[in-house]
């Protein structure tokens, strides 16, 4: 498979509607790839908290529908990156989902651990409050956001419901890309997922974001990885790689049953958890 990561920048000086068309051409530019990656809030700014009641939008609102045209006329999946999602209650949220190459939405994700540390995404945005993955022809793909990385948990629910690939959209700063790298590398090899992360760049607040989109396979070898720069970072991955690491050194099999969730052990018995959408 071919997956393409797309770095953004979302200065506050440039109009949304700008940044959607800039961003477009970017990814038509990734043209030929299976699977199409973006950052966390792109479109909003991660930290632009003063705008997020004006940015958030439907579940099916401009961010969903670029994801789904895109996915459409390119003929791949396209993992949204992030937007403020507003529901029926008026509850914001940060979500994401993955469209496919038939227009449909195929998987939707709400960010669960919301981040409080110099950041008033805590204040203004409800976590969300489950986890899932969907089959893909690459294998189950579930998704996390950013801050979801500093939590092990949340990543070994993933594999017990099948997750295998896991998608990751950021908005992380440069003053902690050592954490980045650690906790990227980490993840992947500790849960033994193909763990693709899209990062966000520029300078937003003042504060300077880190970049450095990578693809790492289930060994903790990084495949691709961008640098500071928007554009594109492109790598050819071969999925089986999954299934491969999982036979040649089966730790999940492995795991002591007694602490593996009740209704998720048939992964732990060497047999797939139940996937849900």
């Amino acid at each position: 498979m071919r997956i393409a990561l797309i770095q953004v920048a979302s200065p506050a000086e440039e109009a949304v509607e700008q940044r959607r068309s800039r961003v477009a051409e970017l990814v038509q530019g990734a043209a030929g790839s299976d699977l199409i990656v973006l950052p966390e809030l792109w479109a909003a700014g991660y930290f632009a908290f003063d705008g997020y009641e004006a940015a958030a939008e439907p579940a099916d609102g401009p961010t969903v529908t670029d994801a789904v045209r895109w996915a459409s006329e390119l003929g791949c999946y396209v993992l949204a990156g992030s937007y403020v999602e507003r529901d029926e209650q008026g509850r914001l949220f940060n979500a994401t989902v993955l469209a496919g190459p038939d227009g449909a939405v195929l998987h939707r994700y709400r960010k669960v651990h919301v981040f409080g540390y110099q950041s008033l995404e805590a204040e203004l945005l409800t976590p969300g409050d489950g986890i899932s993955a969907v089959p893909t022809p690459f294998g189950a793909l579930g998704a996390t956001t950013c801050y979801d990385l500093r939590f092990p948990e949340i990543w070994r629910g993933l594999v017990s419901v099948g997750a295998e690939l896991v998608v990751t959209p950021a908005a992380w700063p440069a003053a902690r890309l050592s954490h980045w790298r650690l906790f990227t590398q980490a993840r992947a090899v500790e849960e033994q997922v193909l763990l693709v992360a899209c990062n966000a760049v520029g300078e937003q607040a003042g504060v300077r974001l880190g970049g450095h989109s990578r693809v790492v396979d289930p060994w903790g070898t990084v495949l691709a990885e961008a640098g500071f720069d928007e554009g594109i970072t492109t790598v050819e991955v071969d999925p089986q790689v999954i299934t491969r690491t999982r036979q040649e050194f089966p730790v999940l099999r492995d795991r002591y049953e007694a602490f593996v969730p009740e209704g998720n052990r048939a992964l732990a018995a060497g047999r797939k958890g139940t996937l849900t959408s």
